[in-house]
């Protein structure tokens, strides 16, 4: 049986060579090819500051200390998310407030934003879903008009773009994630990017036990609580080796969407989700929708052919039903429906064309 996975990490012998150059040095924790890494991130996506950390769930929670959320508070999510971007809200003490996406795009609906904010929000984090960009001008009218933060769950948007600028230099702090599966990978690792230094160094700080930097000093100091949120430059060589090729990584996954959307072209029981207008999709994932989705998943499991759903709808899991510290703003109507249809198709840099015939052919016999 002919077996095609979900998705396949870019592992190259120049990796390897560069993870076993750190394991010969003796320096395995946090060092300098963690500093190489968080500059190659900083120049690739425009941003003044970047700060490698264990997970982007523990880069979003970050984010919100360093701007003092917390009880009392209210942040905007997404319905249509991985329970990390709302987690974080309750992990440091303020309310999640759960708003509806856009059914064209799966993105955060901009008007259900603006119908959840009340005087207590101080945050939106919008997702910026399987590399598909927000739009920033509606983003930023939002921002301007209730003066609130905007702190992206950037998690697999690595490479994409609205306009000319790079996703993770757009909003006030970006968090990117370095799972497996993401095209650009660590195996366990985040990294967060701003132009804000004060913000920077706190963040600096926090993730190395709230340890100060006074150069003057022969011994550490620490300047405020803090936590171990490292990244080691194990994981580190990884993705900076990544980072080199990523741009020959996003033409060969553009290809392979542009196979998927000419052999789906026409077929009138597959949707293919929208990007934004002006943004560049660096598709972390391909997505369509479809009717009978579990069954067809099981099916194409069934002889090989690695699926999956997008992503969850958290109205749906008691984690989130409405209490004291989670709000559900409107009837997520689109996002069960989208949590429902949603189907991940195979998409990694060595997926062959023929590959993607097979995929289609036996999706449209499971579709008949």
């Amino acid at each position: 049986m002919q077996k095609i996975p979900l998705i396949k990490p870019y592992i190259t012998q120049e990796t390897k060579e560069k993870v076993c150059e750190v394991l010969d040095s003796g320096y395995l924790t946090e060092g300098s090819v963690t500093k190489e890494f968080e500059e190659a991130i900083k120049a690739y996506v425009g941003s003044q500051y970047a700060i490698a950390v264990c997970n982007c769930t523990v880069g979003l929670e970050m984010a919100l200390r360093v701007l003092n959320i917390g009880s009392g508070d209210e942040v905007i999510v997404p319905d249509y998310t991985y329970p990390a971007t709302a987690n974080v809200v309750e992990i440091v003490g303020a309310k999640i407030v759960i708003a509806d996406i856009n059914p064209e795009t799966m993105l955060m609906d901009y008007d259900a934003i603006e119908q959840a904010i009340t005087k207590a929000t101080k945050a939106i984090i919008p997702v910026s879903l399987f590399g598909s960009p927000l739009d920033y001008d509606k983003l930023n009218s939002i921002k301007g008009k209730y003066n609130i933060y905007i702190i992206e769950d950037a998690a697999c948007s690595i490479g994409a773009k609205f306009g000319s600028t790079m996703v993770g230099n757009l909003a006030d702090i970006s968090v990117f994630s370095f799972h497996p599966r993401k095209f650009i990978t660590t195996g366990e690792g985040g990294i967060i990017t701003t132009n804000n230094k004060e913000w920077a160094d706190w963040m600096l700080s926090y993730k190395h036990f709230g340890m100060g930097t006074h150069e003057s000093r022969l011994t550490a100091s620490f300047d405020r609580f803090g936590s171990n949120y490292k990244m080691s430059d194990i994981l580190a060589a990884v993705g900076l080796v990544q980072m080199r090729h990523i741009e020959e990584i996003l033409i060969r996954r553009l290809k392979q969407v542009q196979n998927y959307v000419k052999l789906l072209n026409g077929n009138k029981k597959v949707i293919i989700p929208k990007a934004t207008k002006h943004g560049k999709h660096s598709f972390q994932s391909f997505c369509i929708y479809i009717e009978n989705r579990d069954q067809v998943m099981q099916q194409m499991r069934k002889i090989g052919i690695e699926v999956q759903i997008g992503t969850y709808a958290l109205h749906m899991h008691s984690a989130f039903a409405p209490s004291t510290y989670c709000r559900i703003s409107g009837e997520m109507a689109v996002s069960r429906y989208v949590f429902e249809h949603c189907l991940t198709l195979p998409l990694y840099h060595d997926l062959k064309i023929d590959d993607q015939h097979y995929i289609v052919d036996k999706l449209v016999e499971f579709l008949s």
